[in-house]
């Protein structure tokens, strides 16, 4: 039996890396959807009241986020598994992650201190990890155009 390559290893340890950190992103979120759901069942004042508006939105649009790119990044170690020749980058496969990280993070960071209806400053993550989600996004896009 041939064992792989260092290259083959590569891009198996980066879909792994995804695979894994997939998957636990996705349990942290769908968590914090069930605390979101025991504050509003409990009808918590800090996250229900008129005045927690923005906070609420935030802490949606975090668990909203987080869960979703948790899914992408299970997708993308699911396609550099199963697409032969695509090869999932180390800089794809950590932008991938950090955006995974930075743009729900930020949106939770924004909620936890609002400044009446404005977010908190840890708003300021959202754009880094949309760039960071762009550029992987279209990468992967790209790369998997090449092959045929």
């Amino acid at each position: 039996m041939r064992r792989p390559t260092p290259r083959v290893r590569t891009i198996k340890k980066n879909a792994d890396r995804n695979l894994r950190f997939g998957w636990w992103s996705l349990l942290i979120f769908l968590s914090l959807g069930g605390a979101l759901e025991t504050l509003h069942g409990f009808k918590i004042g800090w996250y229900l009241d008129v005045g927690n508006e923005m906070r609420r939105l935030m802490f949606t649009l975090a668990h909203a986020h987080g869960t979703l790119l948790a899914v992408v990044n299970i997708i993308a170690g699911l396609t550099a598994r199963n697409i032969e020749r695509f090869e999932l980058r180390p800089s794809i496969s950590s932008a991938l992650i950090w955006a995974a990280i930075l743009l729900p993070g930020g949106f939770l960071l924004g909620g936890v201190v609002t400044y009446g209806g404005d977010p908190g400053l840890g708003v300021w993550l959202v754009p880094v990890g949309a760039v960071l989600l762009f550029y992987s996004i279209a990468r992967i896009a790209l790369d998997l155009s090449k092959l045929r």
